[in-house]
C-alpha cells in the first residue's frame, strides 16, 4: 500500500499532539504538514509546543523541525502537500465548520475530531466497528460540495465510545429498548492535566457542558440509516445520561443499565461481546484492536488505570454484567478517551477510508 502524506490541523493542542504522536512510525501515514493558529504559525513545531507537550513520549524527531503553518491562511499550501488532513482545531463551531468546508472544497479530505459537523446530514459520524457503512454518504456530500476528492468525515464524542460498542451487537438481535448511562470522565477530556487543573485533585465535578446531550443523541445518528442524500437518525433506543468529571488523567468509565424487548441470557450477551468483530477487524487495519470488546469476569474490573491502555488504548473493556431491579441488566464499560475516543479513533477512521478507497 502507498504511503499517504498527512497533515494535522490544530497540531499544538492536546488532541493534535496525540495525532502527531500516533502518526510516528505509522505503516500507512507520513506526517508532512502541521498547522495551528497564528500564534504558532512560523515557529518550528518543537518551539510551538515547548513547555506544553502533554504526551507520554517525546516529540517525534522528524516533526520537531517542521514549520507550523497557519490553519486559516495556508490552506492552499497544506492541501497541496498532503493527501488528507486530521482536524483538531479549537475554535468556535461556526468557524470550524467554515474551515473544514474550505479544506474539503480545496479537494482535501478532512477526518475531524471536532463536533462542529456531527449533525450535518450528509457528514458521516463514524465509530468504525459500529457504522462503517455510513461512509457511503460521502458520494452525496461530494455532490453537495461540488468536489471530486474532498469531503468531511467525523468521529463521535468520546463519552459514547464505551457503551455504544457494547450495545451494538445486542441492539437489533434483542431489541434494545432503553438505557441509562452515568459516565465518569477523565480530565484529559477537557484538555487538562493535574498541573494545569489543580482544582480537580481529590475532586468530582457533576457537570460537563453539553456532554449529556451528545451522549443521548449521538448514538441515534450512529445507528441511523442513509435515506437519499442524508443520514436519518434511529428512533430508538431511549437513552438518558449523566456525565461527571472525575480525578483521573485518562479513561472514561460508564455505569450502564439496559432493557430489551426480548431479554437475553447473560451468557449470551457475554458470548456476543466476545465474538463481535467489525469492519476494521475484517480488514486488519493497523490501529484496529484484535479483540474489540474485552469482558472481565473479576468483580473489580475494568479499572481506569489498569485497563484504559488495553490493545494500545483502542479496545473497550467491559465487566460486572448482572441483573438489575429496574432494568434487565447493568454493567461497567471503559474506553480511553484520547485514544479510542479521540485521535486514535480518528486514525482508525482514516485507515478505513483509505482501505475502502474514499481517500
Amino acid at each position: 500500500m502507498k504511503k499517504y502524506k498527512v497533515g494535522v490541523v490544530g497540531a499544538t493542542g492536546t488532541v493534535g499532539q496525540r495525532f502527531v504522536s500516533l502518526l510516528e512510525g505509522h505503516p500507512w501515514f507520513e506526517l508532512a504538514a502541521v498547522a495551528a493558529s497564528s500564534r504558532s504559525a512560523g515557529k518550528t513545531y518543537a518551539d510551538a509546543v515547548a513547555g506544553r507537550w502533554m504526551m507520554e513520549t517525546p516529540v517525534p524527531e522528524p516533526v520537531k523541525k517542521l514549520t507550523v503553518l497557519s490553519a486559516e491562511k495556508d490552506i492552499s499550501a497544506i492541501t497541496g502537500s498532503v493527501d488528507f488532513i486530521f482536524s483538531a482545531v479549537d475554535m468556535k463551531k461556526e468557524e470550524i465548520r467554515a474551515l473544514e468546508d474550505a479544506y474539503a472544497k480545496s479537494e482535501c479530505p478532512v477526518v475531524s475530531n471536532n463536533s462542529a459537523h456531527r449533525w450535518t446530514p450528509d457528514v458521516p459520524m463514524v465509530i468504525p466497528e459500529v457504522n462503517p457503512e455510513h461512509i457511503e454518504i460521502i458520494k452525496s456530500q461530494r455532490k453537495r460540495l461540488g468536489t471530486q476528492r474532498g469531503f468531511i468525515a467525523v468521529k463521535s464524542n468520546c463519552s459514547i465510545q464505551s457503551y455504544v460498542p457494547a450495545f451494538h451487537p445486542l441492539k437489533d438481535k434483542f431489541g434494545l429498548d432503553r438505557a441509562l448511562v452515568c459516565t465518569y470522565q477523565a480530565i484529559s477530556g477537557a484538555g487538562k492535566t493535574f498541573d494545569t487543573w489543580p482544582e480537580m485533585l481529590d475532586n468530582v465535578i457533576p457537570y460537563i457542558g453539553g456532554e449529556e446531550e451528545k451522549s443521548e443523541t449521538e448514538p441515534l445518528k450512529a445507528w441511523g440509516k442513509i435515506v437519499g442524500d442524508e443520514i436519518v437518525n434511529a428512533a430508538s433506543p431511549a437513552i438518558t445520561t449523566q456525565c461527571v468529571r472525575v480525578a483521573a488523567t485518562d479513561g472514561h468509565l460508564a455505569a450502564v443499565f439496559m432493557s430489551f424487548k426480548n431479554k437475553p441470557e447473560a451468557d449470551e450477551i457475554k458470548r456476543l461481546w466476545r465474538e463481535f468483530k467489525g469492519r476494521p477487524q475484517e480488514l486488519g487495519l493497523p490501529s484496529a484492536p484484535k479483540q474489540f470488546l474485552h469482558y472481565f469476569e473479576e468483580q473489580d474490573r475494568p479499572q481506569t488505570r489498569l485497563d484504559r491502555m488495553l490493545e494500545n488504548g483502542m479496545a473497550v473493556s467491559l465487566g460486572r454484567l448482572r441483573p438489575d431491579t429496574q432494568y434487565d441488566y447493568k454493567f461497567i464499560a471503559l474506553s480511553h478517551n484520547t485514544l479510542r475516543g479521540a485521535a486514535g479513533g480518528g486514525v482508525l477512521l482514516a485507515e478505513l477510508l483509505c482501505a475502502e478507497n474514499y481517500i
